[in-house]
């Protein structure tokens, strides 16, 4: 589904573990919807490609204050595998949303989870479970009341 206003948020989903995703983005738009905040999807690979689509995004100005989304929700599973291949796309993809968040002053929901096996992804991306999704979405609607509060103090 894709929806779009001025309170607008994109949710950038990696789509690595297709079923995680789902879950995920279901817990992100039920809680979106819950608060009458539009949205619009889109998909990217794996999680380390969420930062540059979100980079892409605000450098086009489709997200940012002026843009057509005011804020972004990250999605994306990320497993230990054997090698060290998870400690780096775990860092990164972080580390790249957090920067971006600074650098742009954008709000950021980040639902990026990391789990050691499968049965670990599945808890905490179900909806029925610790529905990670949910709470990035959350997190990224306490960001934008935030944004909206010290914007509306500083007209004052």
């Amino acid at each position: 589904m894709s929806r779009k206003g001025p309170n607008s948020v994109l949710i950038i989903s990696a789509r690595f573990y297709e079923d995680i995703a789902d879950e995920l983005a279901r817990g992100a738009t039920e809680e979106l919807r819950g608060n009458d905040v539009e949205f619009e999807e889109i998909s990217v690979p794996g999680a380390l490609e969420i930062p540059l689509a979100l980079s892409l995004a605000l450098a086009n100005g489709f997200v940012g204050r002026a843009g057509r989304h005011r804020a972004c929700i990250a999605l994306g599973c990320v497993i230990r595998g054997q090698t060290s291949h998870f400690d780096i796309v775990a860092r990164e993809s972080a580390g790249g949303l957090s920067q971006l968040a600074l650098q742009h002053g954008v709000p950021i929901g980040s639902g990026i989870i990391t789990c050691e096996n499968m049965e670990q992804a599945w808890e905490r991306a179900s909806v029925d479970g610790r529905n990670k999704g949910g709470d990035a979405a959350r997190a990224c609607l306490t960001l934008m009341r935030l944004e909206e509060q010290f914007s509306s103090a500083s007209r004052r």
